[in-house]
């Protein structure tokens, strides 16, 4: 199941400042304005696609900002790809603007500034993408920010329907499979934007891309596993534990920051999700990897600035 976020059975006075803080635990810190008072509402339905996320939204007019306070205080670094469903919604970044209609799509770079302008009710299934995994196969994107991609354009056309297709059964494909369809997604989008500018995207298929795609399926695939490990992974792919660490460190990360931030990030998945409701903390740790619930505890609280628990009371239904 994806995780379901909304504002339904929440205090009506509270609704517009819960909503803030549903939009930025799913995507980045944003600022969200609504004239609207206590008829505000909104809804997230959410789901890990290998690297990159799969989220739908329907919700009430709203104005959203990324406004470069926000930027200075964050550490996230994405591509989101917004796709009109219903209803339509203004993206302002870069000094342009255009309007997503159903069926378009547009994106914003998360390390500057944008708007988002909704003058009512909406919907859009938005494709949030790890901007390193973009620009490994399309440089300088700038120049398209905010800018309508159409289905009157063949290739574009592909990409809205792939990423629609994605969002509608990312919540049921296993790590491995989820993994290789999110890079062909970013495949799509990134040839839909070189045929856009006219120019050639770069190549994904080198060996260096190709063999950390399967390093990260073997990782996800394995990640319940507490004895996954370096020396581990290097020998069931055939390269050198030197080598894998010099794979990630293209993203500026390393082996085991990345198997404990995906361990982490289903944890914190799982804690809030009504299916998992009725687990233990432990078991849902335990679950994933982890095989000391101090240590659990500890880097859960390092990263989300609160306990596991308090994660947990704050976002499940009483």
């Amino acid at each position: 199941m994806p995780a379901l976020f909304t504002t339904d059975d929440a205090p009506t006075h509270r609704r517009l400042a819960l909503w803030q803080d549903i939009v930025c635990d799913v995507f980045v810190q944003l600022d969200c304005k609504s004239d609207l008072g206590t008829a505000f509402h909104g809804a997230i339905a959410s789901s890990q696609v290998g690297p990159a996320k799969c989220s739908t939204v329907s919700s009430s007019r709203q104005r959203v900002l990324r406004t470069p306070s926000r930027i200075a205080r964050a550490t996230e670094d994405f591509v989101l790809f917004a796709l009109g469903r219903h209803g339509a919604g203004a993206v302002l970044q870069d000094g342009r603007e255009t309007v997503i209609q159903p069926g378009e799509f547009a994106f914003y770079d998360t390390t500057r500034p944008y708007e988002l302008r909704f003058d009512d009710d909406f919907t859009q299934t938005i494709f949030q993408v790890p901007r390193v995994m973009l620009h490994r196969r399309f440089a300088g994107s700038e120049p398209l920010t905010a800018t309508s991609f159409t289905p009157d354009r063949p290739v574009e056309r592909l990409a809205s329907q792939f990423i629609a297709g994605l969002s509608e059964v990312a919540d049921r494909l296993d790590d491995d499979t989820a993994t290789r369809l999110a890079d062909q997604a970013v495949d799509l989008l990134a040839m839909a934007m070189s045929e856009l500018l006219g120019r050639p995207a770069l190549a994904s298929s080198t060996h260096r891309s190709a063999l950390l795609y399967r390093l990260k399926a073997h990782v996800l695939a394995h990640l319940p596993n507490p004895d996954l490990g370096l020396a581990e992974t290097a020998a069931a792919l055939g390269i050198s534990s030197r080598y894998i660490n010099s794979l990630f460190a293209d993203e500026d990360t390393s082996f085991q920051r990345f198997v404990l931030a995906q361990r982490l990030e289903r944890c914190k998945r799982d804690l809030v999700s009504p299916t998992h409701a009725h687990r233990h903390i432990s078991e849902i740790a335990f679950a994933w990897g982890f095989n000391d619930l101090s240590h659990f505890g500890r880097v859960f609280r390092e990263h989300y600035g609160m306990s596991p628990r308090d994660w947990r009371h704050g976002r499940l239904p009483n």
